[in-house]
């Protein structure tokens, strides 16, 4: 049997509870960086697979049961979009000391447990990590909008010669 995770927030704090019992509490406004980890393109909620919250002096690992993806960030939208610190990464390149992962298969890790690290231990990591950001959800929805627009990838300041490579043409007088 799974034990039920949430974070919620209370006051200006965030929080988190298993079988609503509160086993942890830090200050949303101490969180410098969040990264959400994904997998396939990050395009839905279901794509999160967990939260890595950077606090001054350690990181809390945060995964999807917990809901700090869905109730911490999407409740107070604009308190991350002013505080601009959500970041993205693919599940691929977020890699994690072995005993921080839980294993769901063989050869596949699965997501971190929750659990506090100290900040020496996992920011040389965080680090080498392509980190796409900071954007909101919201931002990141509309930046996918517009890059599938036909002609999204071209700058709008392009002179339509400037398009295509062909030679120049010569005028006639």
């Amino acid at each position: 049997m799974r034990t039920p995770w949430h974070t919620t927030w209370q006051g200006p704090d965030l929080v988190v509870f298993r079988d609503d019992t509160e086993v942890d509490r830090f200050p949303a406004a101490q969180v410098e960086r969040v990264v959400f980890v994904y997998r396939g393109h990050g395009d839905t909620p279901g794509d999160l697979i967990y939260a890595v919250v950077e606090l001054p002096d350690e990181y809390v690992l945060l995964p999807a049961e917990t809901g700090f993806a869905g109730r911490v960030n999407f409740e107070r939208l604009n308190f991350w979009a002013e505080k601009q610190c959500i970041y993205w990464v693919p599940e691929g390149k977020a890699s994690l000391p072995a005993r921080l992962r839980r294993s769901v298969w063989l050869l596949r890790p699965g997501a971190p447990s929750y659990t506090r690290v100290p900040r020496s231990e996992l920011q040389g990591r965080i680090e080498q990590w392509p980190l796409e950001g900071p954007q909101t959800w919201e931002q990141r929805k509309w930046l996918r909008i517009a890059n599938s627009r036909p002609f999204a990838g071209l700058n709008p300041l392009t002179q339509p010669g400037e398009l295509t490579e062909h030679p120049p043409t010569r005028r006639r007088a």
